[in-house]
């Protein structure tokens, strides 16, 4: 049943409203002064309030500001002679839903201001269930597309970058770093003998290894530094802000760190641990762009690996575009089938 305040210090004028909204199937209580309506308003929360303006305690327009702080939905219809007609419509700017004017004509008008008032309640609360209902279906399609541009750009079993976000970044990167004469290097990492691991251990244990690789490739890496699976067992690691020196020294952290995973099966590999090979490349004094960094820091790589692997090896010399443009057009770089 709706709650109904009634709030007058005139007896005969409260008793009067209150019976007329009792009779229309309201739950109605009713209060001599103003500090009377506040106590019984914090009790039961009414939906709709009718109040006079000028009471003992609270004025009416002092409940009504109380009323809508605490609780905004609520309606309150002002009660003023023709004397306070004015302060009553200065009330609706603060909130009152409508005003009648004292003595009343006819007693119809208030059941008319209750159900106005009331229709209107329900039509905001609709409104508010509506508005809430299309936030939370904005929240969840938001949630949605943030998980399908994740995605796009992570790698679904490590949650690095993919090899396609990884390089537009590197492009975004390198960019940056020319315009503004700043370094930046790439690390080339492979996992030694991956193939391995997984043809004596199983893929999913050699899903587990990649996993615990990523962590130790994370913790080791700086603020700055991205990371993505470039395919299989090959990871790149773009470090901006970077010259040869410092990514070197980042590149060997990365070594030892992993040749210290406490990896089951790590006693089956060749060297009797994990081992990672990296190549390391720097713009301007490897290659003048982002295909070029990729390919002198593979060729690294590789050069890494035919010197026995577990090792750190820079790019030597300068690319310029058109050899990288060769090396990038017969050289195969995926290394899926594992090493």
């Amino acid at each position: 049943m709706i709650q109904v305040l009634v709030a007058d210090d005139d007896e005969a004028l409260r008793n009067i409203v209150g019976e007329v909204l009792k009779a229309d199937g309201y739950n109605v209580e009713v209060a001599s002064d103003g500090n009377d309506a506040w106590r019984l308003f914090e009790q039961s929360y009414p939906e709709l309030v009718f109040t006079d303006i000028r009471m003992p305690g609270r004025t009416g327009l002092e409940l009504l500001a109380e009323i809508k702080r605490v609780s905004p939905l609520t309606h309150v219809v002002i009660m003023t002679s023709h004397a306070s007609l004015e302060t009553a419509i200065g009330a609706l700017k603060n909130g009152a839903y409508d005003y009648l004017i004292k003595p009343f004509d006819d007693l119809e008008l208030i059941s008319y201001a209750a159900r106005r008032a009331l229709a209107n309640l329900r039509l905001m609360r609709e409104r508010d269930f509506l508005v809430a209902r299309l936030k939370e279906r904005n929240d969840e399609l938001e949630r949605l597309n943030t998980m399908f541009r994740e995605l796009a750009v992570k790698d679904g079993l490590t949650g690095l970058y993919n090899r396609r976000y990884a390089q537009q970044l590197l492009q975004q990167e390198v960019e940056r770093c020319t315009l503004h004469k700043r370094p930046i290097s790439v690390l080339f990492v492979d996992l030694d003998h991956f193939k391995l691991y997984n043809d004596r251990h199983g893929h999913q244990k050699g899903d587990e290894l990649l996993k615990a690789l990523v962590a130790c490739l994370r913790d080791k890496a700086r603020g700055s530094d991205a990371i993505a699976r470039w395919g299989g067992e090959e990871f790149v690691v773009i470090a901006p802000e970077t010259g040869t020196a410092a990514a070197t020294a980042l590149a060997k952290k990365m070594q030892r760190a992993i040749s210290e995973l406490e990896i089951p099966g790590r006693e089956s590999q060749p060297k009797g641990f994990v081992s990672i090979s990296i190549g390391v490349a720097t713009l301007g004094q490897h290659a003048n762009c982002a295909s070029g960094l990729i390919a002198q820091a593979d060729r690294a790589l590789y050069k890494a690996k035919d010197a026995g692997r577990n090792m750190v090896c820079v790019a030597e010399g300068f690319m310029e575009d058109s050899t990288m443009a060769e090396f990038l057009a017969t050289t195969v770089t995926d290394g899926l089938m594992g090493s």
